[in-house]
């Protein structure tokens, strides 16, 4: 009987590891699934086209770029504000440049604050959604297209933000295999080869 009743707890006790791990795994996805729904934690909304609705209220959008320890580009955006109507379409720039002479690739984290605005900043089209590589003294001005969605308005929390700060941190990133080949050979038009 007690033979029994070990087997049967340790069945129990390796299930319950087994979940543990499972649930472990899809804890990331799981967040990351949940922040783009909720624009939790400030982060954006993403759409294919511009919104069909533009209200008569403006909301001024405020721009702020800065780099991860070790990222030796600049980068800045072109104006620190903007000011539209809440649903109308926006275009902003961030200008990046790499001072060094190697090419450099960098990835860029975003959020937007306040927070509760998140769900509702939405990017039409945003260079933050690849890798971007610059050549040694290469200088860029990359674009932004985003809106803010009317249903702020109807948020409790996020219907009082008169101002969306959009911000952005570039972060140094590896140079896939043959980009980083062709770098080292000297070509020049690495961000066209796939």
């Amino acid at each position: 009987m007690s033979q029994d009743k070990n087997t049967k707890m340790l069945i129990r006790l390796s299930g319950l590891v087994c979940t543990m791990l499972a649930l472990s795994f899809a804890a990331v996805p799981f967040y990351n699934w949940f922040c783009r729904v909720t624009g939790f934690g400030g982060v954006t909304q993403i759409a294919a086209e511009a919104s069909d609705r533009v209200l008569d209220q403006s909301i001024q959008i405020r721009f702020d770029g800065s780099l991860e320890r070790g990222m030796p580009w600049t980068f800045k955006p072109e104006h620190t504000t903007m000011e539209l109507k809440i649903g109308e379409t926006g275009l902003a720039f961030y200008e990046a440049y790499n001072p060094t002479d190697k090419v450099i690739a960098g990835t860029a984290s975003y959020n937007v604050f306040p927070y509760s605005a998140g769900a509702y900043f939405t990017k039409i089209d945003c260079f933050c959604f690849q890798m971007q590589v610059l050549q040694p003294g290469e200088r860029v001005m990359m674009p932004v297209t985003f809106y803010v969605d009317p249903d702020i308005l109807e948020d409790e929390d996020a219907k009082y933000a008169n101002t969306i700060t959009l911000s952005y941190t570039f972060h140094v990133t590896d140079l896939p295999e043959k980009q980083a080949s062709l770098a080292i050979s000297g070509q020049t038009d690495i961000n066209t080869t796939q």
